[in-house]
């Protein structure tokens, strides 16, 4: 049986990524409660720009609007970005409320 999250970047990356400037405190099970800043987001994952002590497969815990808490791995790193996985993808009525609250600036938004 296997354990620990199925880890899959391959067909996720070309989920549309939405740009946004939201601090979150993540709970990491080594480092405990540590300040993220998460600068895109889709429905399957997101991007921190202030990773430095993360490392690949790393499992955290965000606290994100609208879906509350939910699991992310991380997928990769590359200089001080880490880019994480959901645990579950975010169903699309949820994530255009997550995309409202996050990005105010309609400009940004992706269209309906």
């Amino acid at each position: 049986m296997t354990v620990g999250a199925q880890l899959s970047v391959t067909d996720l990356r070309r989920a549309t990524r939405h740009p946004v400037d939201f601090p979150v405190i993540a709970e990491h099970r080594d480092h405990g409660d540590m300040k993220l800043h998460i600068s895109n987001v889709s429905a399957h994952g997101f991007m921190v720009d202030d990773g430095e002590k993360l490392a690949r497969g790393d499992r955290v815990i965000v606290r994100l609007p609208v879906v509350g808490r939910i699991e992310a791995y991380v997928i990769w790193l590359l200089d001080n970005r880490a880019g994480f996985q959901f645990e579950r993808i975010i169903r699309y009525d949820d994530f255009m409320q997550i995309i409202d609250t996050l990005q105010p600036n309609p400009r940004l938004r992706k269209t309906r």
